[in-house]
């Protein structure tokens, strides 16, 4: 797999402009289940992958988590996934590329709608879980992604892996592909696929190693924005260190859009 800084269909972020983006997935609870704590998160982050619905998130706690982003002046994604409440969203589904682009769409449109009853919009898109990784190696499925976005809003960016499929297909239609690492998560050895979290060590849960990976990923240059899930316990205080010590390496935090 190609990395970022050799792959010419995303964008990158170069080396001495010293601003990145934090974003974290929120919106994830659902009914009584609470999920993280999307009210500390939005303090700290620059960017909000915002869940539809698909993998997790009921309207109230969608609505309530776009209202807090937009009053802190966080800007907000879609957080697309597959149809999967009980796996939230973690389990590969294998679905008809017409069907796949169909429920994009209707996602994309969803948050949106709720986005512009709170005075702000949908400015890019993010695919979660197993969806986010078959995009990576999966042509089909990410062009269904794709064009299931466009035909909601042809302009929207997509935030995800440095991938040579995800990237390809996208440029191809004419969007953009916004390269993104992971701050609280463990690299393979190639630097450039995630270790899959059914492996032991897959999630970092020292806030001092994912300060240290932050900044390292940062002053890579390879990457537009860096994550946090915000599902990971302790993910404010990971937070917290990792935006701090961006601060102290000269970076300053904001959105990439």
């Amino acid at each position: 797999m190609t990395t970022a800084a050799h792959c010419p269909t995303v964008l990158t972020m170069a080396a001495e402009n010293l601003t990145i983006d934090l974003n974290a997935d929120l919106g994830e609870s659902y009914g009584n289940w609470r999920m993280g704590d999307d009210a500390a998160m939005l303090d700290i982050v620059t960017s909000a992958n915002v869940a539809c619905g698909f993998h997790a998130g009921d309207a109230k706690t969608i609505r309530e988590t776009v209202r807090h982003a937009t009053d802190r002046g966080v800007v907000v994604g879609a957080h697309v996934s597959y149809l999967d409440l009980a796996g939230f969203g973690r389990r590969t589904i294998d679905i008809e590329a017409d069907a796949l682009e169909a429920d994009i769409l209707y996602q994309v449109a969803a948050l949106d709608g709720i986005c512009r009853s709170v005075g702000t919009s949908v400015q890019y898109v993010k695919a979660h879980g197993a969806l986010y990784h078959r995009m990576n190696s999966d042509p089909v499925q990410a062009g269904a992604v794709v064009r299931g976005v466009q035909a909601y809003d042809s302009s929207l960016p997509f935030l995800g892996a440095p991938s040579i499929a995800t990237g390809h297909v996208a440029i191809a239609a004419g969007a953009v592909v916004l390269s993104e690492g992971f701050a609280d998560r463990v690299y393979n050895d190639d630097g450039v696929t995630l270790m899959p979290r059914t492996l032991p060590g897959s999630v970092l849960h020292d806030h001092d190693q994912v300060a240290a990976q932050a900044v390292r990923l940062a002053e890579s240059g390879r990457f537009r924005s860096l994550c946090l899930h915000g599902d990971t316990p302790g993910a404010v205080a990971h937070g917290r260190a990792a935006r701090e010590a961006l601060r102290v390496a000269g970076f300053t935090l904001r959105s990439f859009v």
